[in-house]
């Protein structure tokens, strides 16, 4: 199979996120899951993939509820990642972060964030950093379409393009925050538009094409790298609800069936026949590897330690600051003075 080819590199990293979501479903499903709230992104994997690819080693990014692939796609192992999910010691974050709030700053993951919108801000933060240091960086935020209605994504746009920051903006365009439809929360879908009236470079890409997204990424990380900062948008379809428990009830079976349609793992693969790229066995020969690697994180995952009780306030507190004394030994030292 070639090696050299960017679709077929593409097609692992999206292959590899499917596989690692489809298995983050089964750990909900297994009860191994940290928390109730887990939200998939099946159907965006391109836009993971294709922004990606096109960021350098020493860029670093902020994502949102859907950050698993994006995190997966910038080089982190499955296994603390999928033991992060489940809450366990030797997660991330050491079981804290869960699904939502991964963090790893030597891959230079910033934060997620389960606020809507919640990330933007740092990577301007991040951007004029580097600006000053005279670093040759960018940060990346991600974010879904829900943000585009939240007033500090445009004051983040404004600030980044008036300081000329190596910042690039990424709107991953599911169609739906969660119940509503984009077009039942905003009069106009030309994101691009809203971006260039502050001054950024900006482009409305497919996300079904995972070529187009890296191409498009790339002209916008290279001109952000310059002081050019940017904006793209990724239109994809969210193949599931919004969260593990959404069973989609607001959408029609022919909204689904069409959406699913636009499958970005699907595309690619099928491009990688025709083009005489890889074939079918060698890429399902690919598959299996990968499904084996996702199933061997789940396994890690399930055997993996709880956090102790006694590092409940590890790393909240600076270094050499007190920690607060737990309740239930306050209270047997209030009653054995008693």
């Amino acid at each position: 199979m070639p090696s050299n080819t960017p679709l077929l590199d593409l097609y692992r990293t999206m292959r590899r996120i499917r596989t690692f979501e489809e298995h983050v479903g089964e750990l909900y499903v297994r009860g191994l899951s940290a928390g109730s709230m887990l939200h998939l992104s099946i159907g965006e994997e391109g836009a993971a993939a294709g922004v990606c690819a096109a960021m350098q080693p020493q860029d670093s990014f902020t994502t949102h509820h859907r950050g698993h692939g994006i995190f997966l796609a910038r080089g982190a192992e499955p296994d603390r990642m999928m033991a992060e999910i489940g809450g366990k010691e030797s997660g991330y974050c050491r079981g804290k972060g869960g699904s939502m709030h991964i963090a790893d700053m030597a891959l230079g993951h910033l934060g997620a964030n389960a606020i809507v919108g919640g990330g933007i801000p740092h990577v301007v933060g991040a951007g004029l950093s580097y600006k000053r240091q005279g670093r040759d960086a960018v940060s990346v935020a991600f974010f879904g379409d829900g943000a585009m209605q939240q007033g500090v994504l445009y004051e983040s746009m404004n600030m980044a393009a008036l300081w000329e920051l190596p910042v690039l903006f990424v709107c991953i365009n599911n169609q739906y925050g969660m119940g509503t439809r984009i077009d039942r929360a905003t009069r106009s879908t030309a994101f691009d538009k809203r971006a260039e009236a502050f001054g950024l470079e900006a482009a409305m890409v497919d996300g079904e094409d995972v070529e187009a997204v890296f191409q498009a990424a790339q002209g916008l990380i290279d001109a952000a790298r310059t002081g050019r900062p940017g904006f793209m948008a990724v239109s994809c379809f969210r193949f599931f609800g919004h969260g593990r428990m959404d069973k989609s009830p607001y959408r029609s079976a022919e909204e689904e069936e069409a959406g699913r349609k636009r499958d970005p793992v699907a595309h690619a693969r099928a491009a990688l026949i025709r083009r005489s790229l890889a074939t079918a066995p060698e890429l399902d020969a690919l598959d299996a590897g990968i499904a084996r690697e996702m199933s061997a994180a789940i396994d890690f995952t399930a055997a993996a330690e709880a956090p102790p009780p006694s590092s409940m306030f590890r790393d909240v507190y600076g270094p050499g600051e007190p920690e607060p004394e737990p309740v239930r030994t306050r209270i047997d030292r209030i009653l054995a003075r008693a």
